[in-house]
């Protein structure tokens, strides 16, 4: 019952609303998250499956959870070469 007291008086800003810093930061953000996205599905496609840890379609999958799921693939995900690159 609390919490509904609470989150009334909290009414959602529509994106007419919103200050310009605001839209320019949800944009920024979004553009950032889709970045990783593309960047780790694209990865997952090329590299070969002995080249990853773990089976590519849950890294696949993991990839789509925001910003956790990319990042998390190319920290974990990627086995690291023994070349010193």
């Amino acid at each position: 019952m609390a919490r509904n007291k609470i989150s009334a008086g909290r009414k959602k800003k529509t994106w007419k609303e919103m200050s310009p810093s605001g839209k320019a930061g949800i944009i920024i953000t979004a553009v950032v998250q889709m970045s990783l996205l593309v960047a780790a599905q694209r990865d997952i496609s090329r590299r070969p499956a002995e080249l990853i840890n773990g089976p590519k379609a849950a890294w696949r999958a993991a990839s789509f959870i925001n910003f956790i799921g990319p990042m998390g693939y190319f920290v974990f995900g990627r086995k690291r070469s023994g070349t010193g690159m």
